[in-house]
């Protein structure tokens, strides 16, 4: 065999027959379908479980205080952070340093606006979503 031969031979056991791209479309449909039903029976045995943690007795009120603390936490936080970089800001003659000292007190700033808004953000959409967690505790942090 001559050296063109082996190389088409190779070529021709590696290449892979294509299938038709609505046969595609159709597989990948049909394994959506299959695994959303599959997935979606767990989710519906479980929802007498998950009404269940608004009937304990003290759960909702340790999410609702976890919460509140962990924003006041990330607000003393904030409160820290911008502080010691405007005191260091104070003392730096580079600008290199100044644009990286204001970057991150615009991050901090960001990290808590998405803090404080995160918690009555999830109870404004789980009730309208109907989430069972969102009728019973109260994320909102004042």
């Amino acid at each position: 065999m001559s050296q063109t031969d082996d190389s088409s031979l190779q070529e021709h056991t590696n290449a892979r027959p294509r299938r038709p791209p609505g046969l595609t479309f159709g597989l990948t449909a049909l394994t959506a379908i299959l695994l959303s039903a599959v997935a979606v029976d767990p989710v519906v045995a479980q929802q007498p479980l998950q009404s269940s943690v608004c009937d304990a007795e003290n759960l909702p009120g340790m999410i609702e205080g976890f919460f509140q603390i962990t924003t006041a936490l990330g607000i003393m936080g904030l409160v820290v952070v911008w502080q010691a970089d405007s005191l260091v800001d104070m003392f730096t003659l580079d600008p290199e340093q100044k644009r990286g000292i204001k970057q991150h007190k615009r991050s901090a700033m960001k990290s808590a606006v998405i803090l404080v808004i995160l918690g009555p953000l999830y109870t404004v959409a789980g009730s309208i979503m109907g989430l069972p967690l969102a009728e019973c505790v109260n994320l909102s942090p004042w």
